[in-house]
């Protein structure tokens, strides 16, 4: 049996006839793993180092790391303040990556900048907000809806 997002439900792996319209999403474990590893590395820091600012075992932070535990909020904030990390910075870097997974475009405006505005040193500000919504063609595949089958567009302006 399908579910209405088009992966399959329990137990429906094992019909041949049923196949799924979209490969599944990744675990939030193993985003959040992935992402708290690549800040660690990128500060060049060891996990013992990590595990001890956290107050969280070696062997925990690495389960966490590698997406094999799912650590309380007490624990994300706790090994995020050690790394210097928002949470709202971890989550945001999760959702970036769900979304580049299911083909959409991500722009980080808090990222810096980048090509002609970085060699001029020039700062930019964000001018305007733009929401357009409406709905979409009957030719738009289904995977490029949202659940209400609307479009909703957001313009940045600098």
């Amino acid at each position: 049996m399908t579910h209405p997002t088009g992966t399959l439900l329990p137990g429906a792996a094992s019909r041949p006839d049923r196949v799924r319209s979209r490969p599944a999403e990744p675990l939030l474990r193993h985003l959040v793993g992935a992402i708290l590893r690549a800040r660690r590395e990128d500060q060049g820091r060891t996990l013992r180092d990590v595990a001890e600012s956290a107050r969280v075992s070696v062997a925990y932070l690495s389960e966490v790391e590698r997406g094999r535990k799912e650590p309380s909020s007490e624990v994300l904030v706790a090994v995020c303040r050690a790394l210097g990390l928002r949470l709202v910075d971890l989550v945001g870097a999760a959702h970036a990556e769900l979304a580049r997974a299911d083909g959409r475009v991500v722009v980080d405006l808090t990222a810096p900048a980048r090509g002609d505005l970085a060699a001029t040193g020039t700062e930019h500000e964000l001018a305007s907000v733009t929401r357009l919504s409406g709905h979409a063609p009957a030719t738009t595949p289904p995977s490029a809806l949202g659940t209400t089958g609307a479009v909703e567009v957001v313009l940045l302006a600098a």
